[in-house]
């Protein structure tokens, strides 16, 4: 614990000074802020890039291994049931106090924002059009496995380890014994390597939060103050219920279970990357009690669906693009948007900045106009703070309730 604690400090002392340092260039040399933004972010980019490196043999390993030892179909299926229903109870969660909130605060009828020229949400734009059920499907189902790993395809990922591990486990313990053995030490090697990799972590976070502090400095924070303010207190909503939930499963483990995760949470808000701290999150969960075999078949699984601080950033974002414009969406029609933002969003965790693509989607699908989207890209690595965050709580939830509801559970 000592240990952990170190790297707890060292990422808060690298967050105040990445502020610090990004708060000075941005005021003392604005000549030299993109130049230095663009350095700077190397540092982030390199710890990201450390972890995406063992992300896709990490789920692979795991999750074989974990379901071949599973032996039992139907405890697959049952765990796999409990999961999806826990991801779809708390994404109509999510999004209905995304929903609720923002009809309630009206942000978008009281914030004043500057014009925004609209090309900077072109990339984002044309992404979204293309977005269908076939691109859908494409991107559940892998063509090749190689491709998934190549690509850091969650998903993919996990549908080909789940049909390898069930027909490992169908063969008999004898026979594949050897293949289990080693990817079971593939596991725990590459488990052994995050926490080396977790020491780069707050030179990432430095990199990270200065280089973005450095561009926009902290008028921004002004311009957007009452964004900002209604969406993270529509997030504490959102925590609070969790929170309260994750109480009445666990009980007073749940302190316990908080204590564990405060790196990934913290790593998770100052990189913006719940992607980034999912293997120390797969190796925290398992040291809190959790079934091995339920870690590495859920925690994949939730961050392809159960994305929860995403979930409601889509539909607070969505109308509060509307309240701008001063278009008046019907009760009738937003819960409509809301059924909608639910499936659509499922399985696109892989595309780069997914809640944007699916807000414009959403946008332009109930005539609000698309180029809204630039109104809210300035301040959205901020609220991508908050939401990558909340999406590492959800999981960490999840996986720990279906523990406990399996007995799985330990002291």
């Amino acid at each position: 614990m000592k240990g952990q604690n170190k790297l707890f400090i060292a990422i808060i002392f690298a967050l105040i000074l990445g502020v610090v340092l990004g708060g000075v260039i941005h005021t003392t040399y604005p000549d030299s802020k993109e130049e230095f933004a663009k350095n700077i972010k190397l540092l982030g980019t390199v710890f990201i890039r450390l972890i995406q490196m063992i992300i896709a043999p990490l789920v692979f390993s795991t999750l074989v291994v974990g379901i071949a030892k599973m032996g039992d179909i139907k405890m697959v299926g049952r765990v796999g049931t409990k999961a999806m229903l826990w991801f779809i109870t708390a994404s109509l969660v999510s999004l209905s106090i995304g929903l609720v909130l923002v009809n309630w605060l009206e942000p978008g009828h009281v914030t004043t924002l500057p014009i925004q020229d609209a090309s900077s949400a072109s990339e984002i734009v044309s992404n979204s059009k293309g977005f269908s059920m076939e691109d859908f499907v494409k991107h559940i189902i892998p063509k090749s496995l190689f491709e998934a790993f190549a690509t850091n395809e969650v998903l993919q990922i996990v549908v080909f380890s789940v049909m390898f591990g069930i027909a490992l486990s169908a063969m008999g313990e004898d026979y594949t014994k050897p293949i289990i053995k080693g990817l079971d030490v593939i596991a725990h090697a590459i488990l052994k390597m995050v926490g080396y990799i977790m020491w780069v972590a707050p030179l990432g976070v430095f990199g990270a939060i200065s280089a973005v502090v450095a561009t926009n400095g902290f008028e921004i924070f002004k311009v957007y103050a009452i964004y900002l303010r209604d969406f993270f207190f529509a997030l504490a909503i959102l925590w609070l219920v969790f929170l309260l939930v994750g109480y009445i499963i666990l009980g007073n483990r749940l302190f316990e279970l908080l204590r564990r995760i405060k790196e990934p949470l913290l790593i998770a808000f100052s990189t913006t990357s719940s992607e980034a701290v999912f293997p120390k999150l797969v190796e925290e969960l398992e040291r809190f009690g959790c079934n091995s075999r339920i870690v590495s078949f859920i925690l994949p699984l939730g961050y392809s669906f159960n994305l929860d601080g995403s979930m409601m950033y889509m539909t607070f974002a969505s109308i509060f693009i509307a309240q701008i414009y001063g278009i008046d969406m019907p009760l009738g029609q937003q819960i409509i948007m809301l059924l909608v933002l639910m499936l659509t969003s499922k399985g696109i965790a892989g595309v780069p900045r997914a809640s944007l693509v699916i807000i414009v989607a959403a946008c332009g699908m109930f005539d609000i106009p698309v180029e809204g989207i630039a109104l809210i890209l300035p301040i959205d690595h901020f609220c991508d703070m908050g939401r990558s965050m909340t999406n590492v709580l959800g999981n960490a939830l999840a996986t720990s309730a279906v523990s406990k509801w399996e007995g799985q559970l330990e002291n």
